[in-house]
């Protein structure tokens, strides 16, 4: 069967780098079979330029995500990403799609990454869920954001259609791009970043809505997603070694214990939550220099 992707893209404010990323995915050298891109409010000519680009690229249509409940000040708290991909999902998808993808708006992919992507689930049948890894501007160069293997970031998502299936879709709550890679393993399925396929992040990880404030998100992930206190210490350690040093540490432990004290809703899945800890447990059970844990 021939490989098909469907391709989302949830994109708000992103008139500054959506061009480059455009043209990235016109030039792929096995290009998606339809992309939908999904405004989300944009107030800065974002949705003007998408339009624009669209009359050019044939496979490329827009949609507009209808307006977001009320909430903080974080939009990515309140879920806008993936609510923002299923407007996409419900308006382009049809089963000739054998992979499903998600790619932020400030993504700049090489023109061979669908196509070694694709490969490697050709090689691997095992193969749910895969993304490359990312680079991102750090002073005059570029260094690649760490994360464990078997996570794939959000902003570069890629399902086999039964592995998306199987897990149900993209769940529209916080923490959904690292539910989605536990239940597909949980499914039997593989995930897998792959080191050598790499695309551009044209804005720092988790700095969307203010760093600190995406530290402490992800905080409050750990905690609905249920890492225990002792891996969230150690993480907590490591992103206190990152920008803004020792602040990014401690907005990830707040956002932990403060989801903890407010008792956030967590995944109400006793598999789900048995799962983590044997995964968890045998993470840190690695040598030291490989064990202090990722969060993405």
């Amino acid at each position: 069967m021939k490989q098909r992707i469907l391709l989302i893209s949830p994109v708000r404010n992103e008139v500054a780098h959506f061009e480059c990323v455009a043209r990235a995915v016109a030039a792929q050298t096995q290009p998606p079979a339809a992309w939908v891109v999904v405004d989300d409010g944009s107030d800065d000519g974002t949705l003007d330029l998408v339009e624009s680009l669209a009359r050019e690229i044939d496979f490329m249509t827009v949609v507009r995500a209808p307006p977001s409940p009320p909430g903080g000040r974080d939009r990515l708290a309140r879920a806008a990403a993936p609510r923002a991909f299923n407007v996409g999902l419900r308006a382009g998808n049809d089963d000739t799609f054998t992979h499903i993808g998600k790619l932020d708006g400030d993504i700049e992919l090489p023109p061979d990454y669908f196509e070694r992507l694709l490969g490697q689930f050709e090689q691997d049948p095992l193969l749910g869920l895969a993304g490359g890894q990312l680079i991102e501007p750090f002073g005059s160069g570029w260094k690649r954001i760490s994360i464990p293997d078997t996570h794939v970031h959000g902003a570069v998502k890629l399902y086999s259609r039964a592995c998306f299936t199987a897990i149900g879709g993209v769940r529209e709550q916080l923490g959904w791009d690292t539910i989605d890679g536990i239940y597909a393993r949980m499914r039997g399925f593989t995930t897998r970043s792959f080191p050598q396929i790499l695309a551009r992040h044209h804005r720092h990880w988790g700095s969307a809505d203010g760093t600190l404030r995406g530290r402490a998100r992800h905080g409050r992930c750990a905690y609905i997603t249920h890492y225990g206190i002792l891996w969230v210490t150690l993480r907590a350690l490591k992103l206190a070694r990152t920008r803004p040093y020792g602040l990014s540490g401690i907005a990830f432990l707040y956002g932990y214990l403060s989801a903890r004290a407010r008792s956030v809703p967590r995944v109400a899945d006793a598999e789900f939550r048995r799962f983590v800890k044997r995964d968890l447990r045998r993470r840190m059970l690695k040598p030291l220099s490989s064990r202090l844990p990722q969060y993405a």
